[in-house]
């Protein structure tokens, strides 16, 4: 399990995560989201031990992260960058991860090698940003990690590609308990493979739940009604084209259909939202909506 408790850490004044709390139990696969600038790339950093906590802490099965070579051993990150050294090779990094990390599987890299087809007499430094990638996971896969961290993970993989790369470390979380956290803008994909979501907003976790639980907290409502709206029903937003109106709510479908079943609707679909959808109205609603800025 990872825990984090009241994380915060500041930089020349500015302050990147404030009083930050997270849990990811062990074997989940969790969505970690949030706009650009929240803080995501920092909490990974101190994730995996890069940077030390100014206050807070940051523990993997109740140990101490930073500075814990044994805790370390047990995790492998992707970041969204990439770096490798010139002059590095295939062979060459596998040989460093094999130093690295202790459960590094050779057979299971042997395995992967006609996933991946990578050409592996040139240099990685000549690889596109996809094919660099690509080794980043064949890397990672091999170790055998407990926890796996992904930060933007698709990001230059052709759609086949991403789909056996998941396919793989979906295998592993059922299989093994492999605990991953996955920080990605791309929330459909997110909502594919996760079962729990952290929403993130200017370092600050905004709310932890289970997908499941957190899909169930808010609806989407196509009404035509010829009265008010009842008053128990809480909106978040509302939009009408026509007679048709557009409603987002708190609570579950099974309550708004019950305050809205007495008025007599001349139509009323209450649908799931998207993690995408709700994403945006619980970052503010309106405020993070597309605006038309042609009117």
């Amino acid at each position: 399990m990872i825990e984090v408790k009241n994380l915060t850490k500041t930089f020349d004044g500015f302050t990147a995560l404030d009083d930050l709390t997270l849990t990811v139990p062990t074997g989940a696969v969790y969505g970690l989201v949030g706009p650009n600038g929240a803080g995501k790339s920092t909490l990974i950093r101190h994730l995996m031990g890069v940077y030390r906590p100014d206050e807070g802490e940051v523990r993997v099965d109740g140990l101490a992260v930073y500075e814990n070579a044994v805790v370390k051993e047990t995790m492998v990150c992707i970041p969204d960058e990439i770096y490798y050294h010139t002059g590095d090779t295939i062979k060459d990094l596998k040989n460093l991860y094999k130093g690295i990390y202790p459960k590094f599987d050779e057979e299971r890299f042997e395995r992967l090698r006609e996933v991946f087809q990578l050409d592996e007499k040139k240099q990685v430094r000549r690889f596109s940003k996809g094919m660099q990638k690509q080794l980043a996971f064949w890397l990672a896969i091999s170790c055998r990690p407990e926890i796996l961290v992904l930060d933007e993970p698709v990001d230059g993989l052709d759609p086949v590609m991403r789909r056996q790369i998941m396919s793989i470390i979906l295998e592993d979380v059922a299989e093994n308990g492999t605990t991953v956290l996955v920080s990605s803008h791309n929330l459909r994909e997110l909502e594919d493979i996760c079962d729990h979501v952290g929403i993130m907003h200017e370092g600050k976790m905004m709310l932890e739940r289970s997908l499941s639980a957190l899909q169930d907290n808010m609806v989407k409502i196509q009404l035509v009604l010829d009265a008010p709206l009842p008053e128990g029903l809480e909106v978040v937003h509302h939009s009408a084209v026509g007679r048709v109106q557009t409603i987002i709510a708190r609570g579950n479908a099974e309550d708004a259909q019950k305050l809205l079943e007495p008025l007599h609707p001349v139509l009323c679909d209450v649908l799931p939202l998207s993690l995408e959808e709700v994403f945006i109205y619980e970052l503010g609603g309106v405020d993070y909506e597309v605006k038309n800025v042609l009117l």
